[in-house]
């Protein structure tokens, strides 16, 4: 691989789409510079405010914990937590929450776990094995969203910290322009409009690729959750991932061109789409309507248990 192009020492890694080689100390600040950049873009944070990390366990969601931590934890008018939902999956969501745990301890965090069962009277599992006019995922994602904006806005939290990378932010934008969903690309993370009763959302990890994610936690010791959800192979998204991995492979650099374009085009998104007005469900969360989407999907399921 050659030599560190910094410093001469043995590379770590090859930076396709620059072309860069680096040693592990070049490539930690290569990832950190970039992640200090993209928080100093996401927020303007004055002091006294309160952040709310959501961490699953993952490799991705365990260095934004331990990142946001490594930037911020020496300062002392903020408070952060860290946010896991327990989604009810067996042999799954039960081995990840202790290692959340031990990471939490470890930097001396909060840790804060909501469950599917508790807040909905549910669980993924139960959710997945019954008749259903959805994927497993998207109902996961609706609830996961939900108890994560409950847990972080009962934290009395100024901002929602998730570990999306590169590849995630990526997908997100070409699954939405593939479907003309525009009104959903004008909402996606990091969330510049701020409305009430939702948390906004950070994404400290957004121009970091999933691989440099990996490779981060595997130089710095963080341990992370390495089993796969049981349920992924049946989301949508899995097709957007082999279509933009095809792509960066041969053309190194589309992922960054994919969200650089989303950027440049979201303040006429913005403009097109203005945040509707929100009321309050009857479990307290913001919805459009009278109700808000997870308590449409969990009436939902209760309609066809009841017939």
């Amino acid at each position: 691989m050659g030599s560190c192009d910094k410093c001469g020492r043995r590379p770590v890694a090859l930076i396709r789409y620059s072309g860069a080689h680096l040693c592990k100390e070049h490539f930690v600040d290569f990832v950190e510079r970039r992640v200090k950049h993209e928080l100093r873009r996401q927020v303007k944070l004055q002091g006294d405010e309160r952040i709310a990390v959501a961490v699953s366990g993952g490799k991705d969601s365990s260095v934004a914990l331990h990142m946001m931590h490594r930037i911020l934890g020496k300062r002392r008018d903020l408070t952060m937590c860290a946010v896991t939902i327990d989604e009810g999956i067996a042999a799954y969501r039960e081995s990840s929450i202790p290692i959340v745990s031990e990471n939490c301890d470890l930097l001396e965090v909060e840790h804060i776990v909501l469950s599917f069962r508790d807040l909905f009277g549910t669980t993924m599992d139960r959710i997945a094995s019954n008749e259903r006019d959805l994927a497993t995922c998207s109902y996961c994602g609706v609830l996961r969203r939900a108890a994560m904006n409950r847990a972080a806005r009962g934290w009395n939290a100024s901002y929602l910290a998730t570990g999306l990378n590169l590849d995630d932010t990526a997908q997100s934008i070409l699954m939405n322009f593939a479907r003309g969903d525009t009104e959903r690309l004008a909402r996606l993370g990091p969330h510049r409009r701020i409305q009430n009763g939702l948390v906004p959302r950070i994404q400290p990890l957004r121009t970091i690729p999933e691989s440099e994610t990996t490779l981060y936690a595997l130089l710095m010791g963080i341990k992370y959750h390495d089993l796969d959800c049981p349920y992924a192979p049946e989301a949508l998204r899995n097709d957007y991932r082999k279509v933009i991995a095809q792509l960066e492979d041969k053309y190194p650099g589309t992922r960054h061109s994919i969200v650089k374009s989303y950027d440049d085009i979201l303040p006429a998104l913005e403009e097109r789409h203005l945040p509707a007005k929100l009321r309050t469900c009857t479990c307290g969360e913001p919805a459009i309507g009278s109700k808000c989407k997870a308590c449409q999907l969990i009436d939902s399921l209760k309609t066809r248990r009841l017939t």
